[in-house]
């Protein structure tokens, strides 16, 4: 039977892929994933280049969706987790709406044709995002309260008994410093590798069953019924992937401008 000779592709050949040709082997070379994430900051630079070039009373088009997202990052990210002060240090809706729209866009190749690789999907770029969003709030923090209140507010909460101190600081520590960036990190990872990989396994079940006779044959529109379904609950993942990380950046950004009471 065909189906039994069925071999699925490893995870390497998945998520990893070869350098192109005209660049070599190594750190730097510029791979599938490499370039889309490069088109992926470019669309999000164009998207609201174009808005602001060609900005108009009525938004329509490419000016709409931009001021559609700044209104839904302001009203439903900025003001849900930092208040009107957010919205007062001018670098908060810059780099948090550059966060949602890249991360939105690294995630959405997985479901277009011929790309079919989030670029999220490799834990290189959410470790990345997660440190670059590790040093804005450690430094948002510091700039704020300072270096010694920023330490005590972060590793000696109020209301401790002093004799706790010793149990809950090595706790804060981890939670605050290590823990932070590594959820970021594999949270965004996993959901966008798992989601890959289920997509990857029903489209070669569909295509091997397709090509099968008999019974098997008969069975072939189960497993694309399937795959049109899980393709529209990635569509979901794709965007709450995005928010998640945005709104947890401007939750930790928050946290770390104001001490504890």
């Amino acid at each position: 039977m065909k189906l039994l000779a069925l071999e699925f592709p490893p995870i390497s050949h998945i998520v990893e892929w070869p350098a192109f040709g005209w660049s070599p082997e190594g750190i730097f070379a510029i791979n599938k994933v490499v370039f889309l994430g490069f088109l992926s900051v470019a669309l999000t630079l164009l998207i609201f280049g174009i808005a602001a070039s060609k900005a108009q009373l009525v938004p329509t088009g490419v000016q709409s969706v931009a001021e559609l997202s700044v209104e839904f990052v302001r009203d439903q990210v900025v003001l849900q987790t930092m208040g009107e002060e957010g919205l007062h240090k001018k670098w908060v809706m810059p780099l948090l709406m550059a966060l949602f729209w890249f991360i939105l866009f690294n995630n959405v190749w997985g479901i277009i044709p011929a790309a079919q690789m989030p670029v999220n999907a490799r834990m290189a770029m959410p470790a990345f995002l997660a440190l670059l969003v590790w040093v804005v709030y450690n430094v948002a923090g510091v700039a704020n309260q300072g270096l010694g209140g920023y330490l005590k507010s972060n590793l000696f909460p109020p209301g401790v008994p002093t004799a706790l101190y010793i149990l809950v600081t090595p706790i804060e520590f981890v939670s605050n410093f290590l823990v932070r960036p590594f959820s970021l990190a594999v949270r965004l990872f996993a959901n966008l590798l798992a989601g890959h990989i289920l997509l990857v396994t029903f489209a070669v079940l569909t295509s091997a069953l397709i090509g099968a006779s008999g019974f098997l044959k008969v069975i072939f529109p189960l497993p694309f019924v399937v795959l049109i379904g899980l393709t529209a609950f990635e569509i979901l993942v794709i965007f709450l992937q995005a928010y998640i990380f945005t709104i947890l950046t401007a939750v930790y950004i928050g946290g770390a401008m104001h001490p504890e009471h």
